[in-house]
């Protein structure tokens, strides 16, 4: 039989839904959406009081495996995304070896076969071993089903190579998921140049190592013609590039992070490891740039770049210490108390750009579409993957690192009460959490 959602708030962004509605998956997919469906046999999931929304996506993630599994895994990764309410992740490249050749790619869509159930997006290097001299094979990491080609971590620096790996791209209908840093500007600085960074006493990296790549990156798309995903935006000058950008019509997508709509540097203050991250955290003006372009849909998604480390990588001298944090049991909390409850942006907005906007992202053009990528994801229609996230709009969350699923702790939001979280995760029908508890 199949599952039955009952009683909820429907809330589908993709088809301007927003009802009261019962909603039956069947074999995995969508099966009916309307009121008083009856049990017959189903399980019955109940959501009264709930926000029923399609499973939301995370195109942004580290899992860290293979080479790093002391930080994280396939397993504990995905096990950290259902407790969040995230039904699908796509997981960077940037690992040990790198995500360049299809045995690589092929072992972890095994791994993530055998794990909870999230859905797994593996992203392919644009460069051998990541290393910006040499194109990885591409055609073969693409008939091997990577969903999107990435130099997250390792932001290529030749505009040759970079146009010529946006070319072949363009080439094989895939877009490119962009890490924008000028390396040479950005230096050994180890958090944002401000006054902040002078205080401490530590080398800063200053917004233009962000927005001189956001700039290259966009003129190499309008030559190209290649799909642009823009990676955690940090910067004012940064978020008005791609405003011009999107209203000249260029095939331009941008995500925002929480740590960058909910933190400045001066969460840095004290030597603050757990708030080390790439790009930096920058001021508030910044930030406030980073909240404007979420509003006006200039960041077309809400993503985590979950970056787990082990604990010996954060708890030592700020200079020396790993940057990034996790993110995939924060971000729905996050969003939902800093951005809905505060007015910044609908609620219809959030689920969009944590659904229906990241699903857009990996179905691009339609054309070629990736080994695993339905192209009815992001959606509630009839049909459509049966993969569902519901959200208690009022549950009180507090964020307890010794909680988390995911295998590191490194979070910069310890101690923080948030109101509003994930209720329950669902794939293809199959509850894979529900109030909190993972029971896959």
């Amino acid at each position: 039989m199949g599952l039955l959602i009952r009683n909820g708030r429907v809330l589908d962004p993709a088809q301007g839904l927003d009802a009261a509605a019962d909603l039956l998956i069947v074999d995995g997919r969508i099966a009916a959406v309307e009121r008083g469906i009856a049990e017959q046999g189903h399980r019955v999931l109940e959501a009264t009081d709930r926000v029923v929304c399609p499973g939301f996506i995370d195109v942004h993630v580290h899992l860290r495996e293979p080479g790093q599994e002391y930080k994280e895994t396939i397993a504990t990764g995905t096990r950290a995304a259902a407790a969040g309410g995230f039904a699908h992740v796509c997981c960077m490249p940037n690992t040990d070896p790198a995500i360049d050749d299809p045995a690589v790619v092929s072992r972890l869509q095994e791994k993530a076969a055998a794990a909870i159930g999230v859905r797994l997006h593996v992203l392919g290097a644009l460069s051998k071993g990541n290393a910006g001299r040499e194109l990885a094979e591409m055609g073969r990491l693409s008939d091997s089903g990577v969903a999107l080609f990435s130099d997250d971590a390792f932001p290529i620096q030749s505009s040759r190579l970079m146009r010529h790996a946006m070319e072949y791209a363009r080439g094989l209908h895939r877009g490119v998921a962009l890490h924008c840093e000028d390396k040479d500007l950005a230096g050994d600085g180890v958090m944002n140049e401000g006054p902040v960074s002078t205080l401490l006493g530590l080398r800063g990296i200053p917004d233009a190592a962000e927005d001189i790549m956001v700039a290259r990156n966009i003129e190499l798309c309008r030559l190209t013609g290649c799909r642009l995903h823009i990676l955690h935006v940090s910067t004012r000058a940064s978020v008005d590039f791609v405003r011009r950008a999107k209203a000249q019509g260029l095939p331009i997508t941008a995500e925002g992070c929480p740590h960058h709509f909910c933190l400045t540097d001066e969460a840095c203050l004290g030597y603050n490891t757990q708030a080390k991250v790439n790009p930096p955290l920058r001021s508030r003006d910044d930030m406030n740039a980073v909240l404007e372009g979420l509003a006006d849909g200039t960041l077309d998604c809400i993503a985590t770049d979950h970056a787990p480390h082990a604990i010996q990588e954060k708890d030592c001298e700020f200079d020396q210490a790993m940057m990034g944090l996790t993110g995939l049991e924060t971000c729905v909390p996050l969003t939902l108390d800093r951005l809905v409850h505060s007015g910044v942006i609908s609620l219809a907005d959030a689920v969009a750009k944590l659904s229906t906007h990241p699903a857009r992202v990996l179905v691009g053009d339609g054309h070629a579409l990736p080994a695993g990528v339905d192209p009815g994801i992001g959606t509630l229609r009839i049909g459509a993957p049966g993969d569902v996230t519901v959200l208690d709009l009022d549950r009180p969350h507090e964020v307890v690192p010794e909680r988390l699923q995911s295998r590191s702790k490194n979070t910069p939001f310890s101690g923080w009460k948030l109101r509003g979280a994930a209720a329950a995760t669902v794939v293809a029908g199959r509850v894979l959490m529900e109030d909190g508890e993972l029971i896959a």
